[in-house]
């Protein structure tokens, strides 16, 4: 079991940024990815950024590419999504999830609260 805890949520303005932070805990060396999520009243939660706890590449959505940056430091078992130039649209639950290569994405935290306004 691995424990996830998100943090650094808040109400900022368009065009503002924000840092979240997710540390991680417990069978931390069972975990190969790591990844953010996002759900949006009303929507289902939709993959924002992934990267590899190993380092290596990261992926992100279509919609934050060239604003969001994920990175990760191994040596806090923590991941951090760096948010830049945010929209009203990016409001939403922020979820932290993490993974062994191959399976779905089998660890969550309980999210943190992320509002832009315009």
């Amino acid at each position: 079991q691995v424990q996830l805890v998100e943090s650094g949520g808040g109400l900022v303005q368009a065009g503002d940024s924000l840092r979240l932070s997710c540390a991680a805990s417990g069978r931390t060396f069972s975990i190969d990815d790591m990844g953010w999520f996002r759900q949006a009243p009303g929507k289902e939660r939709e993959f924002v950024a992934a990267i590899a706890w190993s380092g290596g590449n990261a992926y992100y959505a279509d919609s934050v590419k060239g604003r969001f940056t994920i990175s990760r430091d191994n040596a806090k078992n923590t991941v951090y999504l760096q948010m830049n130039s945010l929209k009203p649209e990016d409001t939403g639950v922020y979820y932290c999830a993490a993974r062994p290569t191959g399976y779905a994405w089998r660890d969550w935290g309980q999210g943190t609260q992320v509002t832009v306004s315009s």
